[in-house]
């Protein structure tokens, strides 16, 4: 049978279409060891305040906003004639809604510390799913966050989200084997996967 396309679907599909067909697209992988990160995170939720957890992907956040304060060059936009440079991190989080996906925008992600990155992301994460956001809540943004570890996935590449420059694929932490000083031994790890366009940045 025929599925009519919705309005959000189709907004989807083009803007997929126009990044896969006009940013060169380059990956990079790594496999990150968190089990520190994960002990850190659990002592950090032992802390907090009362109606505060912190989540993977809270923390996940904050280390790619303090990143791009770090390395300027990568939190960018190419916009033709010139580079659009961001001053601050304004972090874009993929959320799976009814008919789609939408991406509310953390503004200034770089300014926040991790209980009220917590509250902010947990907001709206909820209020994208009611369909309560305002339009300017998600629109814009220089980078975006996909995580989708809580499914089981193990790593994936995601399709930049334009006009930004990158966006990052984080998959599940799962234990594997490692080698650490020659001897095999079993780590928590992450699989994360950065899609960059290479006409802004290198």
């Amino acid at each position: 049978y025929l599925e009519e396309n919705g309005q959000m679907r189709k907004v989807i599909a083009e803007r997929l279409q126009q990044s896969k067909q006009q940013a060169p697209h380059f990956y990079l992988t790594v496999d990150c060891k968190i089990d520190t990160f994960l002990d850190a995170r659990k002592a950090l939720n032992a802390k907090a305040p009362d109606g505060v957890k912190i989540s993977v992907n809270d923390m996940i956040i904050r280390a790619a906003a303090m990143a791009l304060m770090a390395v300027p060059q990568a939190n960018a936009s190419w916009e033709g004639d010139h580079m659009r440079l961001f001053r601050n991190a304004d972090i874009s989080m993929a959320v799976a809604v009814e008919g789609g996906l939408i991406t509310p925008v953390i503004w200034a992600a770089e300014q926040m510390g991790l209980a009220a990155l917590s509250q902010t992301t947990s907001d709206l994460v909820e209020r994208a799913r009611s369909g309560q956001l305002a339009l300017e809540e998600y629109t814009g943004g220089s980078f975006t966050i996909s995580n989708l570890g809580m499914f089981g996935i193990r790593e994936f590449a995601a399709v930049i989200n334009p006009p930004q420059g990158a966006i990052l694929a984080v998959g599940q932490g799962e234990q594997r084997p490692v080698v650490i000083d020659g001897d095999l031994a079993v780590a928590t790890v992450m699989t994360v996967t950065l899609s960059a366009d290479h006409r802004a940045v290198d």
